[in-house]
């Protein structure tokens, strides 16, 4: 049978220990593997490695030996409770041997998982899952983790007074990063409040989420809008020994000056539009753009944008012989000397 991602997204939480097996599927395997994660820990409890209820097999290792699969799922274990033999990395190429499993299978055997990658409609593998009467099979996508898989992971993580703010924030984080990333993140989150009986802060978030180079930029960009043009050089000489270039500067000091215009030029004031940006903005980083478009106002940020744009077409000019990132660093300059302009 055949599981929705709605239905599939109750059943990893709570399987079905009489069932025959379940084969998940999908092109991004950290996702894949997650799910897998999820399903046989919630199948067979933690203690079922040590207790020899799951055996673990290469999907590869079948094509030498096809009857390896179907004798361990007939195996007879030494302790009580549900066993479950799990297929990684399966293909069509061995999509016999599992269908040998699934047809000799009985009440009392171990419950078959199978992972693999991408299967077409005409997989002998997924036709064979979707057809059984007590086997299912679920295609994982490249989707965000819905709302309840947020909750359900935080959950499990130990964090559970959660504002919606930190949600929201969650949610957008989810989104950005890979599956395993975030839920490193979970892992760091659940570490960094240990012991700490208050609510999880949009602060707590952006010091356990993963940091790269857009920090140190996010640094270049709120010197100069707040006028610090002397702190510039040093900053932008930072930037260019981890290889940022002069047009990735250009462009994001743009993004930066139009989400600060975006605010200033809404009717109901700069407070109003930081409200409608998208994605939203959380925490320190949105009261400190807050305070940089109402310090600027829009006129004064229609000429910064000028400023940009007319760098960012020098830059691509074929006939420009100054240095890229010292036109990028003047425009900055001017920038910053604007801001403290009257």
């Amino acid at each position: 049978m055949k599981l929705s991602p709605r239905e599939a997204d109750g059943y990893f939480s709570n399987p079905d220990p009489d069932k025959t097996g379940l084969l998940i599927y999908g092109a991004d395997a950290m996702r894949v593997a997650l799910k897998r994660q999820q399903v046989l820990a919630a199948l067979l409890g933690p203690t079922a490695e040590e207790e020899m209820r799951l055996t673990r097999m290469p999907g590869a290792d079948l094509r030498g030996d096809p009857a390896m699969l179907l004798d361990a799922v007939k195996a007879v274990g030494f302790f009580p409770g549900p066993r479950a033999v799990f297929v990684e990395d399966a293909t069509d190429s061995v999509a016999p041997a599992i269908l040998t499993a699934l047809e000799d299978w009985a009440p009392g055997d171990a419950q078959i998982i199978v992972t693999a990658g991408q299967l077409k409609a005409s997989s002998k593998l997924r036709k064979a899952f979707e057809a059984h009467r007590n086997a299912y099979a679920v295609g994982i996508y490249d989707d965000p983790p819905s709302r309840a898989e947020i909750e359900r992971a935080l959950a499990q993580a130990g964090l559970t007074d959660i504002p919606r703010e930190s949600m929201a924030m969650l949610g957008d984080l989810a989104a950005e990063l890979s599956p395993g990333d975030f839920a490193q993140t979970l892992e760091k989150l659940a570490l960094y409040k240990r012991g700490d009986g208050t609510a999880l802060t949009v602060e707590d978030i952006e010091a356990c989420a993963p940091q790269s180079n857009e920090a140190a930029l996010d640094d270049v960009l709120n010197v100069v809008a707040e006028g610090r043009a002397p702190e510039i050089g040093p900053l932008i000489r930072r930037l260019q020994a981890q290889g940022t270039n002069p047009v990735t500067l250009c462009i994001g000091a743009t993004r930066h000056f139009r989400t600060l215009y975006a605010c200033a030029s809404d009717p109901g004031g700069a407070a109003q539009g930081i409200g409608k940006l998208r994605p939203p903005i959380y925490g320190k980083r949105r009261d400190r753009i807050l305070r940089q478009a109402q310090a600027w106002g829009a006129q004064k940020l229609q000429t910064a944008l000028t400023v940009l744009t007319d760098t960012d077409l020098s830059l691509r000019s074929a006939g420009q012989t100054a240095p890229a990132m010292a036109l990028v660093e003047r425009a900055m300059i001017r920038i910053a000397m604007l801001a403290r302009s009257r």
